[in-house]
């Protein structure tokens, strides 16, 4: 069975399922891209602008300015390019790029939220639609005859749209996981590095104000 004997017994339901797995690929895609960009370097340059500001503060903002272009590198430099904060300051400077960031990572879960909860619904919209179809050229008179064997034909043909809407709403829902699983990693990596600057800055703020 190819895609246009799929389409064609699938019935009317197929027409928006089709324009959901378009949106979901799209999304799909562009998430995937987004992660693979974002997970090969992310550990890296946040334990680098780490170890670096141990040993010199200026040094680790201009790396941190330098690796902007990534979401960890953004998130540090948004406290690090402040003018002597005090530690509150520091910390809701952390907290905003955080928010700022994160929010960055989620974009892509409302449509493949949306695909995964409408297109099993589709589906069985298509096969009830189908039923009704082939249940209303029934006629008692046929029963047990010929011409039912088309009516049984037509109930498992309009099955395909419940089966493709199903199939839609499984993947998605499995890279809806997948970048759930990702976003929490980077979490965590942010909550790290971010709890590890600004508790370095908090003892360089007070050993200048010591003095």
């Amino acid at each position: 069975m190819n895609f246009h004997e799929i389409f064609a017994r699938g019935g009317v339901a197929l027409v928006p399922l089709l324009g959901l797995s378009v949106l979901s690929l799209a999304t799909i895609l562009e998430r995937l891209w987004f992660w693979w960009r974002m997970l090969a370097r992310e550990a890296v340059l946040a334990d680098s602008i780490l170890e670096r500001a141990y040993e010199d503060w200026e040094a680790a903002t201009e790396i941190a300015r330098q690796c902007a272009a990534q979401p960890i590198g953004r998130f540090l430099y948004a406290p690090l390019r402040l003018k002597d904060p005090d530690p509150e300051a520091f910390r809701l400077a952390l907290e905003a790029a955080a928010a700022e960031e994160l929010a960055a990572m989620r974009q892509g879960d409302k449509m493949l939220e949306s695909v995964i909860a409408l297109a099993p619904l589709l589906g069985l919209l298509g096969t009830v639609l189908g039923l009704i179809d082939s249940l209303e050229s029934i006629r008692l008179g046929d029963l047990g005859t010929a011409s039912t064997a088309q009516v049984t034909t037509g109930i498992g043909e309009s099955l395909v749209s419940t089966a493709s809407g199903l199939v839609v709403a499984i993947v998605s829902l499995a890279f809806y996981r997948l970048f759930q699983m990702f976003m929490f990693k980077q979490v965590r990596v942010f909550r790290r590095s971010g709890n590890e600057l600004e508790l370095l800055y908090r003892q360089i703020w007070q050993n200048q104000h010591d003095k």
